[in-house]
């Protein structure tokens, strides 16, 4: 059975922040029936799995699990979870991010009502690690990975992400897409996109 939209969640070493970034997910205004979550854990080394199969025994039909033996990086996971999707749209959520309860419903309508729209983009909030809001940010002004709606297959089209950029590898997709596509954005801060110490503005990991 097909869904409307899939998101992918790529997680390394995010115990501290998986849970929360899944029950936004799970919490949605849009019937769970046309979602799936598709979680590539990429040979994380903490308790992140033992978390993610506490939520897959609870919500068996929603999460799918892919696991990693090893760590492959960010843009070879995403290919994972986009090439394993079953929706016509395909979203990024980050694992130490988490969502507004419309974020699906939203982007779902701004989209698929829109046939002139590839893919569209919200604006988010910049928050700390106690949630507390920095800020909001233009997400055409400050383009983050993560966030943006596309159909998928003008994913499919433009070849993925390409596996050779572990760092920037959202950029890369961007330029490529808009060769042929375009984004559109949608001043509604949806995305919660924390800020940390370890998070991919300091390290090259997922």
């Amino acid at each position: 059975m097909s869904v409307k939209i899939s998101v992918i969640i790529p997680v390394f070493n995010r115990e501290k922040y998986i849970a929360r970034c899944l029950r936004s997910l799970l919490n949605q205004s849009i019937d769970r029936k046309d979602y799936e979550l598709i979680v590539i854990n990429d040979g994380s080394k903490d308790k992140s799995q033992q978390i993610l199969e506490f939520f897959k025994d609870t919500f068996k039909e929603e999460i799918k699990i892919i696991k990693n033996e090893k760590n492959i990086g960010l843009p070879a996971s995403l290919n994972l979870g986009i090439k394993a999707s079953r929706g016509k749209y395909v979203v990024r959520v980050d694992s130490d991010d988490y969502v507004n309860r419309h974020f699906l419903l939203t982007l779902y309508l701004m989209i698929d009502l829109n046939s002139k729209y590839s893919a569209v983009a919200c604006d988010y909030y910049l928050v700390d690690n106690r949630e507390k809001v920095l800020g909001q940010v233009n997400c055409d002004e400050q383009p983050i990975g993560c966030g943006i709606i596309f159909e998928i297959n003008h994913i499919k089209n433009i070849g993925f992400y390409n596996e050779k950029y572990l760092i920037n590898e959202e950029k890369e997709l961007r330029e490529r897409f808009e060769k042929k596509y375009s984004i559109k954005r949608l001043a509604i801060p949806l995305y919660r996109y924390r800020r940390h110490t370890d998070n991919m503005t300091n390290q090259n990991e997922n």
